[in-house]
């Protein structure tokens, strides 16, 4: 198990591998993003897109799925995240595309309220299946500290 004491600012991590398909584009976007370049080629036809792109939070959500998977590869002692930070949609994300995530911790802390916790920052930077960056951000993460009993 990894806890807050385990992690070591300026650690890097590389995962995930995630197929962006078109149904997943289209379906994502009538419930939740429903703008004309999200639904199809033609709308997005003539805008900067060119084609059907994944709406930015639909990338988000593609992102969380990695990081879950590859928790389940990784056992840490979470407790969820307060938020993100810096979001930034960089380049658009295409059916097509193959999604993977790399991530840098920077900042580490722990709780003064809670000493049962830390908090540390990491940046994240979500690239395609041609190296080309196409999200970042800096996510906020909360972890146990280590129980007295356990070394």
């Amino acid at each position: 198990m990894q806890y807050f004491e385990d992690i070591a600012v300026g650690a890097k991590s590389s995962f995930g591998n995630y197929p962006v398909t078109r149904e997943e584009v289209v379906a994502f976007a009538q419930k939740y993003d429903p703008q004309p370049f999200h639904l199809s080629d033609e709308a997005a036809a003539g805008t900067h897109f060119e084609r059907l792109s994944a709406s930015g939070w639909h990338t988000c959500a593609m992102v969380m799925s990695m990081v879950v998977e590859n928790l389940k590869n990784h056992r840490q002692a979470g407790l969820g995240s307060p938020g993100v930070d810096e979001l930034r949609w960089l380049k658009p994300v295409y059916p097509g595309d193959t999604l993977r995530c790399e991530t840098e911790v920077i900042e580490k802390r722990r709780s003064q309220s809670r000493p049962e916790m830390g908090i540390f920052k990491s940046r994240m930077t979500v690239f395609n299946q041609d190296g080309v960056a196409v999200m970042s951000m800096v996510s906020n993460g909360l972890i146990r500290t280590r129980p007295n009993n356990e070394n």
